[in-house]
C-alpha cells in the first residue's frame, strides 16, 4: 500500500466514526420511536433493533459514548503511569522500584476481562467508573513501557552531565528524560487507544457501566445479536464502525512516525 493510500484509508477509517460519533446526537430528528423488532421498511433504511427502534438512529446515538469514555481513559492511563515510570526507573534506591512496579505486576498478571468484571462489581455503575476502570487495566503495561524507556534514557552521559553540572530535578527528569520519550509514547498511543477501545467495547458488551438498552455501539452489537440472520445491520454497522475506528487510527499514527522518522533521517544526512 503506497503512502498515498495509507493516509488516506487512515483518515476516512477514523474519519467516519469520529464524525457519527460527535456530530451524530445532532442529526437525530426527533424522539427516537418504536416499531416491530428486527423489522426493515422505507423510513428505517438500516431496519429496527430489537426493542423496536431505529437502527441509523441508534448508529448516530451510539459512538459518543464508546469514544469519551476511550480517550478518557488512554488519558487517564498516562498521567499517571508516565510520572510512576519515570519514578520508578531514575529513583536512587532499589526498593523504590520495587515498592512502585510489584504492585502493577500483580494486576498485570490477571487477565483483564476477570479484572473488568470482578471490578464492575464492587464498583458503583457509570461511566466515570468505566474510565477508571480501563484506565486501570492499562496502567501496569503502559508503566512498563515508560520505565524501560526511561531506563535507558536516564543512564545516558547527557544525563549524568546534568546531574554534574547541578540541573535540577525538573529540568532532568522533564526537561530531558520525559521529553526523549515522546516518541516511544506516540508509537504506543495508537495501541494503547485501541486497546482502550476494545476494552469500553467489551465492558458494555457485558453490560458494564452502561444500560443493557443504551443507545450505544457496543451494546447494539451485543442486543441485536439474536437477530442477526434477520436484521444484519443492526450488528454489521456498529460492529464494522468499532473496527474502522481501531484500524483507522493506528494507520494514521503509523504514517506520522514514519514520516518524522524520514524527516530527522533527512535531518542527520544534512
Amino acid at each position: 500500500m503506497t503512502r498515498w493510500l495509507r493516509w488516506t484509508a487512515g483518515i476516512v477509517l477514523t474519519g467516519v466514526p469520529l464524525l457519527l460519533a460527535i456530530a451524530g446526537p445532532w442529526l437525530v430528528d426527533g424522539s427516537p420511536t418504536r416499531k416491530r423488532a428486527f423489522s426493515s421498511g422505507a423510513d428505517h433504511p438500516l431496519g429496527t433493533d430489537f426493542v423496536g427502534r431505529d437502527v441509523w438512529q441508534q448508529v448516530l446515538l451510539g459512538g459518543r459514548t464508546v469514544l469519551l469514555v476511550a480517550l478518557l481513559a488512554t488519558a487517564l492511563a498516562y498521567v499517571v503511569a508516565v510520572p510512576w515510570g519515570i519514578a520508578a526507573a531514575l529513583g536512587r534506591r532499589r526498593f523504590v522500584d520495587e515498592l512502585l512496579m510489584r504492585p502493577l505486576d500483580v494486576v498485570l498478571a490477571l487477565p483483564s476481562l476477570l479484572l473488568l468484571l470482578l471490578l464492575a462489581t464492587i464498583a458503583p455503575s457509570g461511566s466515570l467508573t468505566l474510565v477508571g476502570i480501563v484506565a486501570l487495566l492499562n496502567l501496569p503495561g503502559l508503566t512498563r513501557i515508560v520505565r524501560a524507556a526511561a531506563l535507558e534514557i536516564g543512564s545516558r552521559p547527557a544525563v549524568e552531565a546534568m546531574r554534574l553540572q547541578g540541573e535540577g530535578w525538573w529540568r532532568i527528569t522533564v526537561g530531558y528524560v520525559a521529553r526523549s520519550m515522546l516518541r516511544t509514547l506516540a508509537a504506543d498511543l495508537g495501541t494503547r487507544f485501541t486497546g482502550a477501545l476494545y476494552l469500553v467495547a467489551s465492558a458494555s458488551f457485558l453490560g458494564v457501566g452502561v444500560p443493557p438498552d443504551a443507545s450505544d455501539w457496543a451494546v447494539m452489537v451485543d442486543r441485536n445479536r439474536p437477530g442477526l440472520f434477520v436484521q444484519p445491520w443492526a450488528v454489521i454497522a456498529p460492529a464494522l464502525l468499532i473496527v474502522a475506528l481501531s484500524v483507522g487510527v493506528n494507520l494514521l499514527f503509523d504514517r506520522v512516525l514514519a514520516a518524522r522518522s524520514r524527516s530527522d533521517l533527512r535531518g542527520a544526512a544534512s
